[in-house]
């Protein structure tokens, strides 16, 4: 989370740039000027491949006028990957889908002017899937989802709509759906929270809440970036009697009952040991004070009481800060990181209870740290997370953890890992070693910012990227554990934004699916809004 904004704000600019003038009916301009002939070259790219779909291998048909002029010069590419010409005459010609090939136009380039045709539907192994009904989706990044017994889900981000509701009912950073999607009225958020969140958890009858923002619902203050309500909807609060001088009305007032926060985002909460485990890029864990008076007032104010706590805290249900959690004998706190954090936690397993660390930091709790460390349970330091001296070599962008196949995988601006080549994205064993079975290739155009592993080994990637081990690959692919590109799962065509989060799940007919959510505009070449579930076929 910690670099997804700016991220956000990069990709809205470049949206713009790339799709603020689209129309329904594109028109390009002449590839010679000033003077220069033209090629005498006619293409529709308004009409139809015959077919206009089909897999890798299948044999189409387009209308272009003039191209057998320049038959040994030509080359044409279904979105980039280059066709096999199977018949060119002097108005159509006829070619088979090349291995890799993904959904979008096909290109004619002779010497270097370009000419764009139709658009050619790849079929393959991955599709958007239709039965998960969000509609429009929302309007702004999807940052994490609760999936509760009944198979209904709670989202959470910066969103102020879900599929045009808002209009109806102010959906304000959060919104309960039913399994297949379909918005659920009946979740009371009242106004909902007043500026992004980032995290959602439930423990007992009480829904937790993270992110960037100080109110929610009828409590418009006293809340810092971290809150709890009630299962319904509604915030949970609790009346105060306030300090009143003889004489004065002596009335409840209503605050937040979870009483704790932080001076800044809480980007994951966590359930640890029936506590709340905090982590972001906060400093101080902030203590409201209510019904007494203010030293210097004569009348109820709420004081603010702060401790110095950085990047990982756990408090108690109630707000309180757990100060046997990474506070020294001294009774002072860790030092946390030199830059800003992101974190996985482990729920299950032989790793349970703790915590991967990573981010911009070289150094974290006073010791020197490539860019990614592991705490214990107890939140000290783990000595059996084994990255070497060196660690990452440049910044760690995002981590997932399978605890299927028991690895992490690793996405960033690195080239290295303890000393041996790894280059923008690396598959690490539990123990924090690299795996050498997977040998990533080189990436052009872009860089990845997510990654997770299958629970199969595949690995899914996502980010800006153009092209992969020299294939063209627009921003989203999935790999073998080897780190080569799947061919059959890869004939989606353009992807444009960023994932924060993707979650194995099924169809509604008990497929494999992928819900993925985040900052996006396109998959497969098709306008989405930052919320959708895709189909892995098998």
């Amino acid at each position: 989370m910690y670099s997804m904004m700016w991220r956000y704000f990069v990709l809205l600019f470049v949206s713009a740039l790339l799709f603020g003038c689209n129309k329904d009916n594109k028109t390009f301009s002449a590839p010679y000027e000033d003077g220069v002939p033209p090629l005498d070259i006619e293409i529709n790219p308004t009409d139809k491949m015959q077919p206009e779909s089909g897999k890798t291998g299948t044999e189409t048909m387009m209308r272009i006028k003039g191209l057998d002029k320049y038959k040994d010069k030509a080359i044409i590419r279904f979105n980039g990957e280059k066709a096999e010409v199977l018949e060119l005459t002097s108005d159509h010609v006829k070619l088979k889908v090349p291995p890799y090939a993904s959904t979008g136009v096909l290109s004619v380039t002779i010497d270097d002017v370009v000419f764009f045709g139709p658009q050619f539907t790849v079929l393959g192994n991955v599709s958007i899937d239709a039965t998960f009904q969000v509609g429009v989706g929302t309007n702004g990044f999807v940052s994490d989802v609760l999936t509760l017994e009944d198979g209904k889900k709670i989202f959470v981000g910066g969103f102020t709509n879900y599929n045009n509701k808002g209009s109806i009912r102010p959906i304000n950073r959060l919104v309960r759906t039913f399994a297949d999607g379909t918005y659920d009225a009946s979740f009371r958020i009242g106004a909902g929270a007043n500026n992004s969140l980032s995290s959602i958890l439930q423990l007992g009858n009480h829904y937790y809440l993270a992110g960037s923002f100080s109110g929610y619902g009828q409590r418009n203050a006293d809340i810092s970036n971290l809150t709890r309500i009630h299962t319904t909807g509604a915030i949970d609060t609790m009346g105060i009697k306030p300090f009143r001088r003889p004489g004065q009305p002596d009335t409840l007032k209503y605050y937040p009952t979870f009483n704790g926060g932080f001076d800044g985002n809480v980007g994951n909460i966590y359930e640890s040991d029936g506590k709340l485990l905090a982590t972001g890029n906060f400093r101080y864990y902030i203590h409201r004070i209510y019904g007494k008076p203010n030293k210097l007032e004569t009348r109820d104010t709420v004081i603010l009481d702060s401790t110095e706590i950085r990047h990982v805290a756990r408090l108690n249900l109630d707000g309180s800060l757990d100060k046997s959690f990474r506070f020294g004998a001294n009774g002072k706190p860790f030092t946390g990181g030199n830059g800003s954090v992101g974190t996985v936690y482990h729920d299950s397993g032989p790793l349970k209870g703790k915590i991967l660390v990573y981010g911009t930091f070289n150094r974290f709790d006073g010791q020197a740290k490539g860019y990614i460390t592991r705490l214990n349970a107890d939140g000290t330091l783990d000595p059996t997370f084994n990255a070497g001296g060196a660690g990452a070599d440049y910044t760690v962008a995002a981590v997932s953890y399978n605890r299927v196949t028991n690895k992490y995988v690793i996405v960033g601006a690195f080239s290295k890992y303890n000393g041996a080549p790894a280059v923008k994205i690396a598959l690490l064993n539990a123990n924090g070693t690299l795996d050498p079975t997977f040998q990533a290739k080189t990436f052009d155009g872009g860089e990845p910012y997510s990654a997770m592993q299958l629970d199969d080994g595949l690995v899914v990637v996502a980010g800006d990227f153009v092209h992969y081990n020299n294939i063209a690959r627009n921003g989203f692919m999935i790999l073998h554990a080897s780190g080569e590109l799947h061919s059959a799962y890869n004939t989606s065509g353009y992807f444009f934004g960023y994932i924060n989060k993707a979650v194995q799940t099924k169809t509604e007919d008990g497929k494999r699916a992928l819900l993925l959510m985040g900052s996006f505009s396109r998959f497969n070449n098709e306008e989405v809004h930052n919320l959708i579930r895709i189909k892995l076929e098998q």
